[in-house]
């Protein structure tokens, strides 16, 4: 069964090598990180480099008649001013999916912050005054900002001629893409019910709010081509993008990871990198953009806001007979990952229950509010809210407790999802739910002190000092997601990974070399790990990440550790035996274990399964260098149906579930989060500190959507709060208690039986936390975040 793992708890396993699978060891940079000395992306320096700046559309739709760039030419320290028109190839747009997004824009811009020029100037506060100095005319045009306004009759069409493999499927040109789901008879359902609830509910859009502002530094080189350090997700399919607007093959721009200050999804699209290019290629010289708060708020996409439709019915025993709902995402002025959204969204809108009877449709629009992608939770986000509030509803309706409701109706191993595929390993969600029900209580009242005088630090409002516990209401809530792990339907989701064997001063040594984009996820550790398991070794060395060595994929999906970490196992493997093929060549005749025993390489020897030492690494290695690059992959998924929505489009599931208890001040609307417990299954925790500090991690990114995070869009398309003045991220003042009950049952068909893990509990714990304000207040709140005025209705 499970384990509990406490934040706190370092332990050094017992695999034999220090540091290997199963131990929590510390971060290679997290002293750096803690200390500051951390080199970021934003800390590049270049001794005769230039600085970057962009300029960016104040409208959210409009026609562009001229632009005038020469009041900024003729700046003194301007070295260049790039427009669309100085763009070097035809290709003139990039993107995810979809190449839809201009490089620079042209004719008109669809959102509020579109980028329109570029200039580059030997000194920052130059650069931004000569942007300002150009001169563009600017024809504001009719602004589709919801379903109505995108979907009418005569709405101004935000991408005509549409090309991509979407366009065929949807009903109207401004629907990026839809993906309906049907399975059984929801006609004979709905009359089977004794009781049917139905709600309506809104998630806004929220921002990834990572700390390190997108920045990069780009150095032109002496063959034509660039070498590109930047803080991004996945440097291959940055290069992919990168190189046909350049008009450069791939091998001449050459990309290294440098540090990032988090993603969270928030840099899987493009920001600055091919603008720091065209301008280090005009001038020949290296040009440094690293945007400010208020700009990177316009240089990312963000999370879709949405509007779902639910309806559920049950028997009065408790089980639920159909389920029909409604997803609209608004996917902005541009497709980013909007597709892959709609199929999360679409295919885990039933949440981990058993329904055997679905009507369900997911779309995302194109508007002209921001560009909404990849954030963590990826669509699965959003319908966990609402199906958790529907399952409250259900019981509520039942006169059932909430979690024996859903336990009634959890999933297993087993069950058929929606989509017609068989979850084919463990599913525990009862189990989950059971165990987050059984964690000890928060004391109550515990802002409390022996003297008598409150500790107003406890209380709703906090330092504020707006109440002493009058008016002050506790509640409980609870809930529980699924989340899909890896990229889906049909995407090819594969890692590449270069492992080295070595001996260096007499010892061996393992390097490790990957293109995985480290954000704060952990992997480089992870990786280390696997190595000192795979290849028993205690020296481990991993290289940067840059793209001499071929795709790890995106950091995103809770995917790294499952199909990078497979890579580095695999090559690892292969490793291995050219090790043990070198030592059977050499010593093969000194002893017959050589060749009929299983070996293993452990604490630096190589040892047969039962422990017998047969030589030294060292010795069997000797000036023998072992290089392998290896890919490696997961099981195949397949693309959904684009009519019924059937097929295997996931190739592993994740769980979480979540107790909330909170305090409301119900005469002010504040709301204090006292407690957040969670228990989730990660299969196998290859490094257990971490774990828990991505449960806790992706836990209060659930609580900051829960009641505070939201990026406010007016109806002109207008963002009113890009500055982390306006908008809120809980602090360590608003970050409640996290207790973590960590659950370990195998996949059969993962590496290590692991199941990934950062994005599962960003799902429960938002639902939880309103449910919890729900019982303590009584009232319906279908939106996040809660605001005050939901509370206090004013």
């Amino acid at each position: 069964m499970g384990v509990t793992r406490t934040p706190t708890t370092i332990t050094q396993g017992s695999t034999g090598t220090r540091g290997g699978i199963g131990e929590s060891t510390l971060r290679p940079d997290g002293t750096l990180k803690v200390t500051g000395e951390f080199a970021y992306s934003s800390d590049l320096w270049h001794e005769d480099m230039l600085w970057g700046f962009t300029l960016r559309s104040p409208h959210a739709h409009a026609e562009i008649r001229s632009i005038d760039i020469s009041e900024a030419l003729a700046q003194a320290g301007v070295h260049a001013v790039l427009t669309y028109d100085d763009l070097p190839t035809d290709t003139k747009n990039y993107g995810l999916e979809i190449a839809d997004t201009p490089v620079l824009a042209h004719g008109r811009v669809r959102h509020h912050g579109e980028p329109v020029a570029l200039v580059a100037a030997d000194h920052p506060e130059t650069a931004r005054r000569a942007a300002a100095k150009i001169k563009v005319d600017y024809v504001p045009l009719p602004v589709v900002h919801d379903e109505a306004s995108a979907t009418a009759e005569d709405a101004p069409l935000l991408h005509p001629g549409r090309t991509d493999p979407h366009a065929a499927h949807v009903p109207h040109p401004n629907i990026v893409h839809r993906q309906p789901i049907v399975r059984g008879d929801v006609a004979a359902a709905r009359a089977r019910a004794d009781v049917i609830v139905s709600g309506e509910y809104v998630v806004g859009m929220q921002d990834q709010a990572f700390l390190g502002p997108e920045s990069g530094l780009a150095v032109p080189a002496e063959d034509g081509g660039v070498d590109l350090y930047v803080a991004t997700q996945w440097l291959h399919s940055d290069l992919r993008q990168i190189a046909p607007v350049l008009g450069l093959p791939e091998e001449k721009i050459r990309m290294t990871l440098s540090g990032v200050g988090g993603a969270f999804g928030g840099r899987e699209d493009l920001s600055m990198q091919i603008h720091a290019c065209l301008l280090a290629l005009r001038t020949g010289r290296p040009v440094k953009i690293v945007y400010n708060r208020f700009e990177s708020f316009f240089g990312h996409v963000h999370r879709h806001p949405a509007r779902l439709r639910y309806e559920h019915g049950a028997t009065k025993d408790g089980r639920i007979t159909h389920m029909t709902c409604r997803i609209v995402l608004d996917g902005g002025a541009y497709a980013s990952a909007s597709p892959a959204v709609v199929g999360n969204a679409s295919s885990l809108s039933a949440g981990p229950y058993v329904i055997d009877n679905v009507d369900i449709e997911a779309i995302a629009l194109y508007t002209n509010n921001p560009p909404c992608g990849a954030m963590r939770g990826f669509g699965a986000v959003q319908a966990c809210f609402a199906y958790e509030a529907q399952m409250d509803r259900l019981a509520a309706a039942l006169g059932l407790d909430p979690v024996a409701f859903r336990q009634l109706n959890a999933m297993s191993q087993g069950t058929v999802m929606p989509t017609g595929q068989v979850v084919d390993s463990p599913a525990p969600v009862a189990e989950l739910l059971r165990r987050v029900k059984a964690m000890p209580m928060p004391p109550e009242r515990q802002w409390e002190s022996a003297g008598g005088e409150p500790d107003v630090r406890a209380l709703p409002g906090g330092l504020s000092n707006t109440t002493h516990g009058e008016g002050v209401v506790r509640g409980v809530g609870y809930a529980v997601g699924i989340k899909n792990v890896g990229f889906s339907e049909g995407f090819d989701d594969y890692s590449t990974a270069r492992v080295r064997l070595e001996v260096v001063a007499g010892e061996p040594v393992a390097v490790v070399h990957t293109a995985m984009a480290e954000v704060g996820q952990g992997g480089v550790t992870v990786h280390a790990q696997i190595a000192r398991t795979e290849l028993g070794v205690t020296r481990v060395t991993i290289n940067p990440a840059d793209t001499r060595v071929g795709s790890a994929g995106s950091t995103s999906a809770s995917r790294q550790t499952y199909v990078t970490g497979g890579a580095v196992k695999h090559t690892c493997e292969a490793v291995r035996e050219r090790v043990l093929e070198l030592g059977r060549r050499r010593f093969g005749t000194h002893h017959p274990a050589w060749a009929t025993a299983e070996l293993l390489l452990e604490g630096g020897k190589v040892v047969t399964d039962g422990g017998e030492v047969l030589a030294d690494l060292a010795d069997v290695l000797g000036d023998e260098v072992i290089d392998v690059e290896r890919e490696w992959r997961h099981r195949p998924t397949e693309p959904f149906d684009l009519r019924t929505g059937q097929g295997r489009g996931h190739v592993q599931y994740s769980f979480a579930a979540h107790r909330a208890v909170v305090e409301v001040d119900t005469e002010l609307g504040l709301v204090k989060v006292v407690e957040l417990a969670c228990a989730q299954d990660v299969g196998k925790a290859l490094n257990p500190l971490s774990v828990v500090g991505q449960i806790q991690g992706g836990t209060t990114q659930g609580l900051g959507l829960a009641v505070m995070e939201e990026i406010v869009v007016s109806p002109e398309g207008k963002v009113r709060n890009p500055s982390f003045t306006d908008y809120l991220i809980p602090t360590i003042l608003d970050t409640p208690t996290i207790p973590v009950d960590v659950l370990e049952l195998a996949d059969e068909h993962a590496p290590y039986g692991l199941r990934g893990v950062g994005e599962a509990p960003t799902l429960s714990s938002t639902p939880a936390v309103v449910a919890a304000i729900r019982q303590a207040t009584g009232l319906a709140l279908d939106r996040v975040p809660v605001r005050p005025e939901h509370l206090t209705g004013t």
